[in-house]
């Protein structure tokens, strides 16, 4: 298993467990859908979303503030020659999806879209 899947389920499950103490974290569900290491593995870049994309600015910010025990947490858990440092970015993929699928809902594009491709051919010829 990679090591930025191996810090990814090594987070989630710290998340779910509750184990984070902070007011602004309690009541809400984080998920971590990815983590990007850096080559030399010393930096953890740990993409997380909120349930219902509530309050990402709140829940980034008291990831940020928790850092240090999170950061020991995750080198407890995932047997690294160093313990990563972590910084917490918000998973936008999430929002660029549902905008991709706006885009393909304007009647413009869906009338690109139904053309047959096969038709455009034939003319050129």
């Amino acid at each position: 298993m990679r090591v930025g899947e191996q810090v990814r389920h090594a987070m989630a499950e710290i998340l779910a467990q509750g184990n984070v103490h902070d007011a602004d974290l309690e009541g809400h569900i984080v998920t971590v859908p990815e983590v990007r290491m850096s080559p030399d593995l010393k930096l953890a870049t740990i993409y997380v979303m909120p349930l219902g994309g509530r309050d990402t600015e709140v829940v980034i910010a008291a990831l940020e503030r928790n850092k240090k025990f999170l950061r020991g947490e995750v080198a407890r858990r995932v047997n690294l020659k160093f313990a990563p440092d972590v910084r917490f970015r918000v998973d936008e993929r999430f929002d660029e999806a549902e905008r991709i699928e706006k885009l393909l809902r304007i009647p413009a594009v869906q009338k690109d879209l139904e053309q047959d491709p096969d038709s455009d051919r034939e003319e050129e010829q």
